[in-house]
């Protein structure tokens, strides 16, 4: 079978879409549309929207949507929570086996729905991300470090799928599930996707990334606020690093060794950054060749400073700015790391500014 052709309607799976929202007013109305456009058939799929006590349009909009389309369900929730409890609450709402969560600001193209469920007719497949492609590049911040990073990671994931069926943690963007595998998320939890992904790998499930099932997301651009999201997902990373930590002492297996290749190396990467940095410039007192490679690695770590500078002269050169982007990362994921160690009481998110054509 044509894997772009969706087979007789009959035949195909009943499946809940899930949207947790806080303050989406600029794009809620173009996530609703491009769903709603999908050549998945229209009488097999539901939208639940749950508002997470949203204070601006948000739930209007979805309401004017409802109003004529009974399959959009808005339930709005009057105290802010975060999103993993408004999502484990939208799980327990949906009336299907099979659901797709996704966020409000990712734009479904018309066979994204197909692609990722028709893996399901496989019974081992748990899990399958969608192939997020970023949009709104700018020369003038990090839209195009971020696109490649981004980039990679879907290769990545989608080698990890098809090599061992153990994809590392989908982009939280847009992804399906079945709900029989899935395991609330704990509700201080910040990188829930990734949790959710877990679990099923636990239940000898296996989790894929399908790079046709398309969606499009717009890119950050500010360093400022792509620090503070990232120095937020560091700070689940580590919850789920000692949620997972049974993974690191079995590292020949498939699942072992892609959670400590793939996710734990690069989440010490600063821990190791700052050991280099101490062992030259203890060993550079010895030889002058450690001295440079010690001014070797502090330029590095001062690339977003140097970077900074230029960028106010109207200066954007893309090599220095990755490895500006390298060190800013590793910085957050440092943050990230003290914000764990000091307990993380709540999940409440708020989103990073919405382009209103992603």
């Amino acid at each position: 079978m044509n894997a772009d052709v969706y087979p007789d309607s009959d035949a195909c799976p009943s499946v809940s879409i899930l949207i947790a929202a806080f303050n989406e007013e600029k794009v809620i109305e173009a996530k609703l549309t491009s769903i709603l456009n999908s050549n998945f058939p229209s009488d097999k799929f539901e939208i639940l929207i749950g508002s997470d006590a949203s204070t601006d349009r948000t739930a209007d909009l979805v309401k004017a949507f409802s109003t004529s389309d009974p399959r959009i369900k808005l339930h709005e929730f009057e105290l802010r929570r975060g999103k993993p409890s408004v999502v484990n609450d939208l799980v327990a709402l949906s009336q299907n086996e099979l659901i797709i969560l996704t966020d409000a600001n990712v734009l479904f193209e018309e066979g994204a729905i197909f692609n990722l469920l028709r893996h399901f007719k496989n019974s081992k497949i748990g899990l399958v991300g969608a192939n997020i492609l970023n949009v709104g590049q700018m020369k003038d911040g990090i839209s195009h470090q971020e696109t490649s990073y981004i980039a990679r990671e879907n290769r990545i994931k989608y080698f990890e799928g098809i090599r061992w069926g153990v994809m590392m943690g989908p982009f939280g963007g847009c992804f399906a599930l079945r709900k029989s595998l899935y395991k609330s998320v704990p509700a201080n939890f910040l990188v829930d996707d990734f949790y959710i992904c877990m679990q099923i790998l636990k239940q000898n499930f296996n989790c894929i990334n399908e790079l046709k099932a398309i969606c499009y997301e717009d890119v950050s651009n500010d360093i400022r606020q792509e620090y503070r999201r990232k120095a937020r997902i560091s700070a689940g990373n580590f919850q789920n690093l000692r949620e997972f930590s049974s993974y690191l002492l079995r590292p020949f297996s498939p699942a072992g060794f892609c959670f400590i290749s793939h996710k734990v190396l690069r989440w010490l990467t600063p821990f190791f950054l700052l050991i280099s940095l101490l062992s030259l410039g203890v060993l550079s007192c010895t030889h002058n060749f450690y001295a440079f490679l010690l001014i070797g690695e502090l330029f590095l770590l001062f690339t977003p400073l140097l970077d900074a500078m230029l960028s106010k002269l109207g200066l954007h050169w893309k090599l220095l700015r990755f490895v500006s982007y390298f060190s800013y990362m590793n910085l957050a994921l440092l943050k990230g790391f003290f914000r764990f160690i000091n307990g993380i009481q709540s999940s409440v998110w708020t989103p990073t500014v919405r382009n209103t054509t992603p």
